[in-house]
């Protein structure tokens, strides 16, 4: 008989524990306890994502936004009881981490080298538009020139943005309207949610993969096969 994942096994037949059968929905309310409480992370509370769909461009006019047509409501940085089942959680960058954001595909085939590099990865976020979203140290977004810079692809044209001081970042379970929910790839951990890895570490795979995956999309489709 093998424990697998919480299920008990015997031959054919799979048992799942009595606690396992009851699935509940985490609200953002509980979601946001989690982080305030567990973690130590600031969130902010916003509305409901519009039920047709997410915004592909904020209002805010920010590039690459994380948290479309989700900023907070006034007075909605609070804890974990201002947020309710309907609403959007939100962490506002810049303060435990940054947040480099890549796209999906670049960013799951740099992950898995940085893994088997052993590079210790923090947190990982995945949404709904496509994107990955990894969680670094604070003041990331405000370094990054430089350290593209020195890293050689100052002068690139790389899909990769940090959401720094003054941004937010759209947590799990925030439904961006029929798109789908925010995920968690790689879960906050005890070592990592109060020490998240400088992003120079992360860097440079990063950037090399959305390098990689810019030209096979230029490339013509016989070449790119």
């Amino acid at each position: 008989m093998d424990n697998l994942f919480g299920e008990l096994r015997l031959g054919h037949l799979r048992l799942t524990p009595l606690g396992a059968r009851r699935r509940t929905k985490v609200t953002a309310s509980q979601a946001a306890a989690e982080y305030t409480g567990r973690w130590g992370w600031t969130v902010a509370t916003g509305g409901p994502a519009a039920s047709a769909a997410a915004p592909t461009r904020c209002p805010c006019g920010t590039a690459r936004c994380a948290a479309p047509g989700l900023h907070p409501v006034p007075g909605g940085e609070r804890r974990a009881r201002a947020a309710d089942a309907e609403g959007s959680v939100l962490f506002p960058t810049g303060r435990a981490f940054d947040v480099l954001d890549v796209p999906e595909q670049a960013g799951l085939q740099a992950l898995v080298r940085l893994e088997r590099m052993g590079t210790q990865v923090g947190p990982v976020l995945t949404a709904p538009t496509g994107r990955l979203q990894f969680l670094v140290a604070a003041g990331a977004a405000r370094r990054l020139p430089d350290l593209l810079y020195r890293m050689g692809w100052d002068d690139a044209a790389l899909d990769l943005a940090c959401h720094g001081e003054g941004s937010y970042v759209a947590a799990p379970p925030t439904v961006l309207g029929a798109l789908g929910p925010v995920r968690w790839l790689r879960r906050p951990t005890r070592d990592n949610a109060g020490c998240p890895p400088e992003a120079r570490l992360l860097l440079g795979t990063l950037a090399y993969a959305c390098h990689r995956g810019r030209e096979r999309t230029a490339e013509p489709a016989w070449l790119a096969s």
